[in-house]
């Protein structure tokens, strides 16, 4: 069992700043990739920012130059910095794992966290 645990969502104003934390636990013995996915209602969901075990990172056009990805591999944890925060990235938005190896030699190619509310008031 590979478990992802979001925290960090809430209500902001435009302008504000949140910061979204990702923690998967169980038996993992590395994770190549983890990224931030956001879904509006009605949209489908879509890739925020990414980052490999290494240091490559990818964004978003609509969020570079405001958001910020990284990562604490020892504790297999994913942030999202979210800067300059605009009503239109209101969205739920969920924590994704790639390629997690576990103890048990097993790999888990799509793990996904329950995800947590952004919102951004106008």
């Amino acid at each position: 069992q590979v478990q992802l645990v979001e925290s960090g969502g809430g209500l902001v104003q435009p302008g504000g700043s949140l910061r979204l934390s990702c923690a998967a636990s169980g038996s993992i013995v590395s994770i190549y990739a983890m990224g931030w996915y956001r879904q509006a209602p009605g949209k489908e969901r879509e890739l925020v920012a990414g980052i490999t075990s290494g240091v490559s990172t990818n964004y978003a056009d609509s969020v570079k130059g405001r958001f910020t990805i990284s990562r604490d591999n020892a504790k297999n944890t994913v942030y999202l910095q979210m800067n300059s925060l605009k009503p239109e990235d209101t969205a739920v938005y969920y924590c994704n794992a790639d390629q997690v190896v576990t103890n048990w030699g097993t790999i888990v190619s799509d793990a996904w966290g329950q995800g947590t509310q952004v919102t951004v008031s106008s």
